[in-house]
């Protein structure tokens, strides 16, 4: 591996606001590295989850504490228009109620704990792509499918584990409800550590001892609990009390909702519950900016090893920004604003002297 070579890449993409190709950093560099060499430092090497820990833990070290939570979320990278592959294929999107194609992302991203949000360190310590290596026939459909031979929630697992063999400083793992299942809190509790999720209304509970050993569970929607103050609770197929707080709040659109959160932090009062789990957004916030401001998606890299090692690329860069971030107290927007702003002035200037040029031949 070229370590100059990585580096001049990374960088290309905190820089990048188009295609972002071997030839355009070539360009850039006015051929001093060849669009060869960045094409081979894409398609000779296979970085990984390991390499990107190796990239974070200088900042990991600086900045964690005892407090800090884990997050663990997915998200899609869209690739709608490059070919079919183990890589990028279909994956059932939540958030639209449909399938897309692309890459599906998964990572082990770090909040440090702090008052000030944007003080805080928020940085990608792990992640894994979603392989679907399987392909099958659909019973229903009759249609030839993907799918990967490790879930999820395997991943998240060896995640976790991971975070834990690198002794980094946690104490909270926070998830949506796809990864909220007894198994899952079973392992983070087995693991000394505490896990707040989100819970879907139909998970079944229990409120006292009679009626968990009588079997008699009921939705937690149904559960005559209060507002905003947390109870304890027993879910079904969980044989550990965890505390439960039912959320009501008001949408943009002035109606009303309910959400359930759950830990097996039993001392969590609302207000801790509340900060917390609201640490789990900056994870969205981390998809935004890599899809938005390091090409996380706009290379157009044909191979496996290529798409892969560019999406390791970009997720290096977010970490790069995130340290300016700190040393700049300029969140990643509006570092790349900078930058943008930068590029307008001396695309500007340039474009005064190209006038000039052409106003002189016309006037010869």
């Amino acid at each position: 591996m070229n370590k100059k070579h990585l580096d001049l890449y990374i960088d290309y993409l905190q820089v990048s606001f188009g295609a972002a190709t071997a030839t355009g950093l070539s360009n850039m560099v006015d051929g001093d590295v060849s669009h060869d060499q960045i094409t081979r430092l894409l398609s000779s090497n296979d970085f990984t989850s390991k390499e990107l820990w190796e990239a974070s833990k200088p900042l990991v070290r600086k900045y964690e504490q005892e407090d800090s939570c884990l997050i663990i979320d997915d998200t899609i990278i869209v690739k709608a228009h490059t070919d079919d592959s183990e890589l990028i294929c279909w994956h059932y999107d939540h958030s639209l109620g449909r399938s897309v194609k692309g890459i599906g992302l998964l990572t082990a991203f770090y909040h440090t704990d702090t008052d000030k949000d944007d003080e805080a360190l928020r940085v990608p310590i792990g992640y894994q792509t979603v392989l679907k290596t399987h392909v099958f026939i659909d019973d229903k459909s009759k249609k030839t499918k993907r799918k990967s031979p490790i879930t999820k929630n395997e991943m998240m697992q060896e995640m976790i584990s991971m975070s834990i063999r690198n002794r980094v400083k946690f104490k909270y793992v926070l998830a949506d409800s796809w990864f909220g299942s007894a198994e899952n809190m079973r392992f983070i509790h087995e693991k000394k550590k505490f896990f707040i999720f989100d819970m879907k209304t139909n998970r079944l509970a229990a409120l006292t001892d009679q009626d968990r050993n009588s079997g008699r569970f009921t939705r937690i929607d149904q559960l005559q609990i209060p507002s905003h103050a947390p109870v304890k609770v027993w879910l079904k197929d969980l044989h550990l009390e965890v505390l439960l707080i039912k959320q009501v709040f008001t949408n943009k659109d002035s109606s009303t909702g309910v959400g359930y959160l759950v830990s097996n932090d039993l001392t969590l009062s609302h207000d801790q519950f509340k900060t917390l789990y609201k640490k789990r957004w900056s994870v969205e916030e981390y998809h935004k900016s890599i899809k938005q401001n390091t090409a996380v998606a706009k290379s157009p890299t044909r191979t496996i090893r290529t798409q892969s090692n560019h999406l390791f690329a970009s997720i290096c860069a977010y970490v790069r920004l995130e340290k300016y971030k700190l040393e700049s107290a300029l969140n990643h927007f509006a570092l790349k604003a900078k930058l943008y702003l930068v590029a307008i002035k001396a695309a500007f200037k340039e474009m005064a002297n190209i006038k000039k040029i052409y106003a002189n031949c016309t006037t010869a």
